[in-house]
C-alpha cells in the first residue's frame, strides 16, 4: 500500500491541493509553441488516451461534465415532453443538464448505505414519457449498473452516467461507460483529474460519437484545426450545436496527469484507510459503505454526522481552520425545484436524511497523514 508522508499538523490544512507541476508546464509550453490554441491535436491525443484508459472506443473532450450530459441527452433524442429518472442527492448540474435539454428530471430516492440512486425504485417511476435514466456515481462509488441496464433494456430507455466523481471506479467488473450509452466526466479544479474547468464523455457507439462531435461545436462540419490543416474549405452547419469544445491548453494540463492516476489512486486509498481508522468509534460519525466488488475511486472523503449536529460540526471545523464542503443537500428541496415541480420535504426521505448529515473532509492524494489526525481529533472534540 502506498504511504503518505507524515508532517507537522501545525501546517495549514487545505480542503484540496492539486499536484500539477513541471510536466504540465512543459505540456502547456508545447501548445504555446504551436499555432493552434483551440481544439486541435493535443485535444485529440487526450481523447485517445482517455478512451484507452477507460477501455472505450471513443472519448470527446468538452468544457464541463454539465455540457457532456446536456450533449448526450440531445444526441440521444431526449427533449421537450420527455422525462429522465435521476437522483436528488447530487450536484444541481445533473438535473440542470436534463432541464437544458428540455426534459423533466424525475427523482427517485437513494440507497441508505451508499447514497447512490436506488435501482430498486426506478421501475415505479417509469411513465410513458420516460426516455432515459441518469445515475450518479456518488463520491466515486458506482451505481448498480447491471440492474439499471436490465431496466433500461426492458423499457427501451437510454442511460447517461454522471461519472463526475468516478474515473477509476469499477463495480462487478464494469467500468463507467461500459453499460451506459455515455458516461460523462468532470475535470473541475478538485477532481481526480483536474484542469480547472473541463469535462469529457465516452461511448462505444459510432453513430452517436459523430453526432456528438457536431453538437460540440455549433453543428459545424469543419473546425478551426481542420481549416488550418487542410486550407480553407467552405463548411456547413448541419444541426443546432453548442459551444462545448475543449481547447489544447486544458488538454495539455490533463495529459500528464493520466500517467499519475494509478499512483494517486493508491495514495487516496491509503489516506482513506487512515481516516477510517482514526474516525472509528467517534460517536455520531459514520462513513458511507463501500459495497463488495467495488473499486472506489475515493474522489471525496465524506462522512455522515448524526444527531442533527452536522451544521455544528461544519461551523466547529471551520472555526478551527479546517475547510469542509457539504456534498450534497438534497436538491429537490432547493427553491427552484420546489417552485417548478412542487417538491416537498418528505418526498425522498433517505436523500433528505443523508443531505442533512453529510460533510466532506479535507482529502487529496498528497495530504499529510498528520492533517488527518488534526481533523479526527477536532471532530471528536466537537462532538464530545
Amino acid at each position: 500500500m502506498a504511504t503518505t508522508t507524515r508532517v507537522s499538523p501545525a501546517s495549514k490544512i487545505e480542503f484540496f491541493r492539486h499536484d500539477l507541476g513541471q510536466p504540465e508546464l512543459e505540456a502547456i509550453a508545447e501548445v504555446l509553441a504551436g499555432p493552434i490554441l483551440t481544439t486541435g491535436e493535443t485535444v485529440a491525443r487526450f481523447e485517445r488516451k482517455f478512451a484507452d484508459y477507460l477501455g472505450r472506443r471513443h472519448a470527446l473532450a468538452v468544457t464541463s461534465c454539465t455540457g457532456a450530459m446536456h450533449m448526450s441527452l440531445l444526441a440521444l433524442g431526449i427533449g421537450p415532453g420527455d422525462e429522465v429518472i435521476t437522483t436528488p442527492l447530487t450536484f444541481i448540474a445533473t438535473s440542470t443538464a436534463i432541464l437544458e435539454a428540455g426534459a423533466k428530471p424525475v427523482f427517485v430516492d437513494v440507497e441508505p448505505e451508499t447514497g447512490n440512486l436506488d435501482a430498486g425504485l426506478v421501475e415505479k417511476a417509469i411513465t410513458p414519457r420516460t426516455k432515459a435514466i441518469l445515475p450518479v456515481h456518488l463520491y466515486g462509488q458506482m451505481c448498480d449498473m447491471p440492474r439499471l441496464r436490465q431496466i433500461a433494456d426492458r423499457y427501451q430507455l437510454r442511460i447517461v452516467e454522471d461519472s463526475a466523481h468516478c474515473i477509476e471506479g469499477t463495480r462487478d467488473g464494469y467500468r463507467p461507460g461500459e453499460l451506459g450509452d455515455t458516461a460523462c466526466f468532470s475535470f473541475y479544479a478538485t477532481k481526480n483529474l483536474a484542469c480547472g474547468e473541463g469535462g469529457a464523455l465516452v461511448t462505444d457507439d459510432e453513430a452517436l460519437i459523430e453526432n456528438l462531435r457536431l453538437l460540440r461545436l455549433h453543428g459545424m462540419t469543419k473546425t478551426a484545426h481542420d481549416r488550418y490543416q487542410e486550407g480553407y474549405q467552405h463548411w456547413d452547419m448541419v444541426t443546432l450545436g453548442w459551444k462545448y469544445n475543449m481547447d489544447n491548453i486544458h488538454a495539455a494540463i490533463l495529459l500528464p496527469q493520466l500517467d499519475r492516476l494509478s499512483e494517486n489512486f493508491q495514495k487516496r486509498e491509503a489516506l482513506a484507510a487512515y481516516y477510517e481508522e482514526r474516525l472509528a468509534g467517534i460517536e455520531l460519525v459514520s462513513v458511507p459503505k463501500t459495497l463488495p466488488a467495488v473499486r472506489h475511486p475515493r474522489h471525496l472523503f465524506t462522512v455522515w454526522i448524526g444527531g442533527g449536529r452536522r451544521d455544528e460540526v461544519v461551523a466547529g471545523l471551520q472555526a478551527r481552520g479546517i475547510p469542509v464542503v457539504v456534498n450534497y443537500r438534497a436538491i429537490h428541496l432547493l427553491s427552484y425545484f420546489r417552485q417548478e415541480f412542487g417538491c416537498q420535504p418528505g418526498d425522498f426521505p433517505i436523500a433528505e436524511r443523508i443531505g442533512e448529515m453529510t460533510v466532506s473532509l479535507p482529502f487529496y492524494p498528497n495530504m499529510p497523514f498528520g492533517h488527518v489526525d488534526v481533523v479526527a481529533d477536532s471532530l471528536r472534540a466537537i462532538l464530545h
